[in-house]
């Protein structure tokens, strides 16, 4: 059947491209042979195609495996989806390596203060915390240069990540929170990149931040360390970073949800069959702490997904910038060379039946992002839940 697929399916742009210049003289035989075609669920057309273009292009043709998978583009573009998608097998194999986020570095988080420094917090077991990085630290200087404080701190990161190999590494001056400074030389590791981090804010000690980068297989497990780790702190209010989180996997998102919600509908799901709830269970590890969250357009999917949960139960208020406005679920399926196919096989809406896909959120709080790169946004979200913790008191 595959083989009978693919020869069809090899021919289809190549038709597309034939026929073009004859399309008015030959359209109501053709429509009639297409939909004979289509009745049987054959091919025949497009092998014919593909045979007079074998005997008389007078040009090379592109490798078959070419032909393919441009064939199968032009069938999925037809589709009018751009979610829809064929990966061919290079980057099919690397999709895994995405959500396992590896690489080879440091293990280290660069975040800018409010005051624009640029401050180091490293993951657990990674080679900056073996060297005596510890979280609040603030960079000065890679290798011995200074650190341009308006680089982007994305930039900077890609200073501190390098080939895994005896002796390499990077060199790294900072600021302790003693206010000594401390040169340090840390070898690069392979880095499996945790799916969120988290921390007790040092604006307010009462405060915990949460920040998810992806939704992994890993994500809810790490979520239930996390605030085990900062209740054990002694917080009273917690942040949620959603902000450049463009999803990931669709019950770890809803798992991830739970957490913050005690029961109750997290997303409604569409399919082919008909429409059903997906609800909670009541008691998750966050539900009594009062929380905002931070959106922006790099919100997107299951981040959207969690946010409007969050919103629609009156858990927590939005603040930042509108979500980028994805709310369909795509299914993986590999095929038989290592390549795979993304099918938009559903779409989801929040409790409110707000409509995400092309829509997104709206926060309830908007604001800019600082065109110095200071984090205003999560300032605003200190002053909020500093006024709930004041207003319970």
């Amino acid at each position: 059947m595959r083989s009978l697929l693919v020869g069809g399916l090899i021919g289809l742009i190549l038709a597309v491209t034939f026929l073009a210049g004859f399309f008015g003289r030959d359209a109501f035989e053709l429509t009639g042979r297409v939909s004979a075609q289509e009745n049987t669920g054959g091919y025949a057309l497009l092998d014919e195609v593909q045979s007079l273009i074998d005997a008389h292009f007078v040009r090379p043709q592109p490798d078959f495996t070419t032909r393919e998978y441009a064939a199968i583009r032009g069938m999925l573009s037809s589709l009018g989806d751009p979610f829809t998608f064929f990966i061919e097998p290079p980057v099919a194999a690397s999709e895994s390596d995405v959500l396992s986020g590896t690489y080879g570095g440091i293990g280290v988080q660069i975040v800018r203060s409010e005051a624009g420094e640029l401050v180091l917090y490293p993951f657990a077991d990674s080679p900056a915390q073996a060297a005596g990085i510890a979280d609040g630290d603030v960079l000065l200087a890679v290798n011995g240069s200074p650190v341009d404080i308006s680089v982007q701190a994305d930039a900077l990161d890609q200073q501190l990540r390098g080939e895994v190999r005896d002796g390499n590494g990077v060199e790294v001056t900072v600021r302790k929170v003693d206010g000594s400074e401390v040169t340090i030389f840390v070898p690069f590791a392979v880095i499996n990149v945790p799916s969120l981090v988290w921390r007790v804010l040092p604006a307010d000690t009462r405060l915990g931040y949460v920040q998810i980068s992806r939704f992994t297989s890993r994500t809810p497990d790490e979520l239930r360390v996390a605030m085990d780790d900062l209740r054990a702190a002694g917080i009273e209010g917690l942040v949620l970073d959603l902000r450049g989180n463009a999803g990931g996997l669709l019950q770890e998102s809803i798992q991830v949800a739970d957490e913050f919600l005690d029961g109750g509908v997290i997303v409604y799901q569409r399919d082919a069959n008909g429409e059903r709830a997906l609800s909670g269970t009541t008691g998750g590890a966050a539900v009594d702490l009062p929380l905002v969250s931070l959106i922006n357009g790099g919100t997107a999917s299951g981040a959207e997904l969690v946010a409007g949960a969050i919103q629609d139960a009156g858990r927590g208020i939005l603040i930042g910038q509108p979500s980028y406005g994805k709310g369909t679920v795509q299914q993986i399926f590999p095929l038989s060379d290592g390549s795979s196919l993304h099918v938009t096989a559903s779409e989801w809406f929040t409790p409110n039946h707000q409509v995400l896909d092309g829509a997104g959120l709206v926060p309830d709080v908007s604001m800019q992002p600082d065109p110095n790169g200071r984090d205003v946004e999560l300032g605003e979200a200190i002053r909020r839940i500093r006024e709930q913790l004041e207003a319970a008191s």
